[in-house]
């Protein structure tokens, strides 16, 4: 049979066999251009608080260098990482509206004097990035590494 989804011949996909990790490799492979960050701790430390710069004074906004230990930090970041994956690929808007939709309105949640760093004691200056302490490799693994 011939090579399918840009798999080369070695890789093959045989659509009379019923096996759903062919069909998921097929689908995976056309669908979803590679990632660029594999993890969201990763987009995080790379990328995100080096451009989302805002001065942490404990008053008006909160952050938590630990954002990792607090289950909707996670979550919000794991949404702004992937959202961003796929924004990232429309030239001509993405970006624009990934910052318009996501990114202001999570960062807006998080750094919320009420919000999930409501407790949270740490402070930065203005123009420096947001305060981050890595979190145990095993939390956030690479997902561009095959399982």
């Amino acid at each position: 049979m011939a090579a399918l989804g840009g798999f080369d011949s070695e890789e093959a996909i045989d659509l009379d066999n019923d096996d759903s990790a062919d069909i998921e490799k097929m689908v995976t492979a056309a669908a979803a251009p590679p990632l660029m960050y594999g993890s969201a701790n990763e987009f995080f430390r790379e990328h995100l608080r080096h451009i989302y710069k805002r001065r942490i004074n404990g008053n008006h906004r909160k952050w938590d260098p630990d954002w990792w230990m607090v289950p909707e930090a996670v979550v919000r970041m794991t949404a702004l990482w992937r959202s961003w994956e796929a924004h990232r690929q429309v030239p001509s808007t993405g970006i624009s509206v990934w910052m318009l939709d996501h990114l202001d309105r999570h960062m807006a949640v998080l750094t919320d004097p009420d919000g999930p760093f409501a407790t949270s004691e740490a402070v930065n200056k203005a123009g420096e990035a947001l305060p981050h302490n890595e979190p145990p490799e095993e939390l956030f693994p690479d997902e561009r590494e095959p399982f």
